[in-house]
């Protein structure tokens, strides 16, 4: 039976199947990538890989159309963000393609002893990536791009739901010049992935997925001896403390839990809003809320009935433990979940220390800033945050405190195609995207000569 399928979650229909792979088509893969590491990646130039990666920005926007269809079959996303993200993941291969140079520049370093001492940034090997579907591109090309320029090579196992997507990844950076074995497509299954991370020819690995999977992986990775970034969950909060326009507070409150129909890592999913804004704040949220509409394009399904499923569960169970749903329901139209809010969550809930991921914020009511930050870190995940604001030095005040990764303030949709992305506690370590990301499967040797 197919592992990789293409399930249509707008209504269920299996569209594609695709087998997984066999004991040989694994080898043959690790193979070729250990053997175009070896030969390609240390006889080419930084500037030699960032044409290469230049023109497969120029592919991801020249197919931006067939590229967003693909997505909006696997994981329901609508096709205006569809394209979206292949464009966004252009920009990010672009950008890193323009930077390159810079970035991989020999770093000196200032000695007691005087002596000429640098760092030279290199490739260490074969890198797996290990990618999620909900944004089936972008985190695709946040993690290859830059690896590939550094001079690494990558195998990539893609989420089982998007195999059409990984398919046409792989093409498209053949079809930018990159040798076979330079970004290596894999179907594989769990049990071969720990056996890719135990090969000697792997040297790193990169998850973007959930809190269980990174655990896995992360121990795998340990016994291997083998480097890992972990991208996992996130619960971000969106304070509100101080704002003169609370109407475009709201907006960039619906835009943080609505991106992606509520299935982004750092979705705003917890609003969290000042005594003195909460009641006005609190009904004008609803309001936007509940006037998101599936028929008009301004969301789309959940991924998948599994994914559906757990989203009814966690909320259920939070009605059931007392909470109160403010606007929207508990029950899925197929995989179409309506936008809701949910309140009066106390710390005893199950639902105040999980993720969810789906079109559901929670809303608190808070006194001071003490509070609200208590509030923010009594989550067991770090991801990123909103603060709002008016007063930069307080939002930046109460940032500092914050136990994330990223403080964005002012508004949603701070991102940006060479801004560094990652958390702390259980959201995973190390970093993507900017130079910081770039380094991270980085061999930083380093240079020192006597006279």
């Amino acid at each position: 039976m197919a592992n990789f399928a293409v399930i249509n979650p707008a209504n269920g229909e299996t569209v594609a199947e695709y087998p997984v792979a066999t004991a040989e088509e694994i080898e043959a893969a690790l193979d070729s990538a250990h053997r175009t590491y070896r030969e390609w990646s240390r006889t080419t130039t930084v500037a030699e890989r960032a044409a290469l990666a230049k023109r497969a920005a120029e592919l991801f926007e020249e197919r931006k159309d067939e590229l967003g269809a693909i997505i909006q079959r696997e994981m329901g996303k609508p096709l205006d963000q569809s394209i979206g993200e292949a464009e966004f993941s252009g920009q990010i291969t672009g950008k890193f393609a323009e930077k390159a140079e810079e970035w991989l520049a020999d770093e000196p370093i200032e000695v007691e002893d005087g002596l000429r001492t640098f760092f030279r940034y290199q490739g260490i090997g074969v890198i797996l990536g290990i990618m999620p579907w909900n944004f089936p591109y972008y985190q695709v090309a946040r993690f290859a791009v830059p690896n590939l320029l550094l001079g690494n090579t990558v195998v990539l196992k893609h989420a089982e739901q998007c195999p059409e997507s990984a398919l046409a990844l792989a093409q498209l950076f053949r079809d930018a010049g990159f040798p076979e074995g330079a970004y290596v497509n894999v179907f594989a299954t769990h049990e071969q992935i720990s056996d890719i991370i135990a090969d000697d020819r792997v040297q790193g690995v990169s998850l973007t997925g959930s809190e269980r999977a990174g655990a896995i992986v992360a121990e795998q990775a340990g016994r291997a001896l083998k480097k890992c970034v972990l991208e996992l969950g996130g619960s971000d909060v969106f304070l509100v403390l101080d704002t003169d326009d609370l109407d475009e507070a709201v907006q960039h409150a619906v835009a943080g839990r609505m991106e992606n129909s509520g299935q982004a890592c750092n979705g705003s999913k917890r609003i969290v809003v000042a005594d003195e804004y909460f009641d006005e704040f609190a009904e004008k949220f609803k309001a936007a809320i509940g006037g998101q509409s599936y028929e008009q394009g301004d969301f789309g399904p959940l991924s998948s009935a599994a994914a559906t499923e757990r989203l009814v569960e966690q909320v259920r169970g939070a009605v059931d433990q007392g909470a109160e749903v403010l606007v929207g329901g508990t029950e899925a139209e197929g995989n179409v979940y309506p936008p809701t809010v949910i309140g009066g969550i106390t710390p005893d809930m199950d639902v105040y220390g999980e993720e969810l991921f789906g079109p559901v914020a929670q809303l608190y009511r808070v006194s001071n800033d003490e509070e609200a930050i208590a509030l923010a870190n009594s989550s067991p995940y770090g991801l990123g945050s909103i603060v709002i604001c008016d007063d930069l030095e307080r939002a930046e005040r109460v940032g500092s405190q914050l136990d994330v990764g990223m403080v964005f303030i002012g508004g949603a949709g701070l991102e940006g195609a060479d801004v560094p992305f990652g958390g702390v506690k259980r959201s995973g370590y190390g970093r993507e995207l900017g130079r910081v990301g770039m380094l991270e499967f980085a061999n930083k040797k380093l240079f020192r000569f006597a006279k």
